[in-house]
């Protein structure tokens, strides 16, 4: 990071800026068996595309509040990061009632109807495949996103010291999310780049959330995020640790 980043959107720039090739997310699926890699810029390129999508066809601003609604995933931190570059709040597992926008994977469709505004649908598909049927009342996600502009310009400045996430209750502003993920880093073994953290957790809670995307991409390490990692056995486990050359481990 640079010691102007003030929120996470800064901190993804940074990245970009520092060096785009290298990892950032791996993401894990062991229901599925389900592998994604994406580089710095490639998920750069979604986040733009998601904050293009929320600024632009959601009509999110600076303050709307996005409920997440959405397990420990490569395209829940993609939601995370487009929030914060568009200044809205992330409220994963929030209330969809108090939403502006709710954002849903396929499992919490029903509960996801209790938002009055905007609704975007998530398939968690293998490569982000799309609904072989869109959800009534929803957007599909993957049909929407890939036609989105890949430079995202926020319509209005993000100020850091607004709220820019809410987990398990609390609140945080951007600039706290920043601090803390720098500060949580020791203790997740996270030493700086080349720092790369294999986690289980799931996104409910801050630790989970430091883990699996703030704290890494902080210090300029990568996550490699395992969903349903309880699959794994411990032989299994430890060679996908020595295979994506993990230097730290959370679950």
């Amino acid at each position: 990071m640079n010691a102007t980043d003030r929120t996470p959107a800064d901190l993804l720039a940074s990245a970009l800026a520092a060096d785009p090739g290298r990892p950032l997310v791996t993401f894990y699926d062991d229901a599925t068996g389900e592998r994604v890699e994406l580089s710095v810029a490639t998920f750069a390129n979604w986040v733009a595309k998601t904050a293009n999508l929320l600024q632009g066809d959601l009509s999110a601003g600076p303050g709307d509040r996005v409920a997440l609604l959405l397990p420990a995933h490569w395209q829940t931190a993609v939601w995370l990061l487009a929030c914060s570059s568009v200044g809205a709040v992330a409220d994963l597992g929030g209330d969809p009632a108090a939403a502006d926008v709710v954002v849903s994977g396929p499992d919490a469709l029903d509960a996801a109807r209790a938002c009055r505004g905007e609704r975007v649908a998530l398939a968690l598909r293998p490569l982000g495949g799309r609904f072989p049927q869109p959800p009534e009342g929803f957007v599909d996600y993957a049909v929407e996103v890939p036609g989105q502009g890949d430079r995202f310009v926020p319509f209005a400045p993000v100020d850091a010291e607004e709220a820019a996430l809410i987990v398990a209750g609390r609140e945080f502003s951007g600039a706290e999310v920043v601090e803390r993920a720098l500060a949580q880093a020791p203790a997740l073994d996270l030493t700086g780049p080349g720092s790369r953290l294999l986690s289980g957790l799931s996104y409910d809670t801050w630790e989970g959330v430091a883990a699996g995307l703030y704290a890494p991409l902080a210090v300029g390490g990568s996550v490699v995020l395992c969903r349903h990692l309880e699959r794994l056995d411990e032989e299994a486990l430890a060679k996908r640790i020595e295979s994506e050359r993990v230097t730290a481990v959370r679950r």
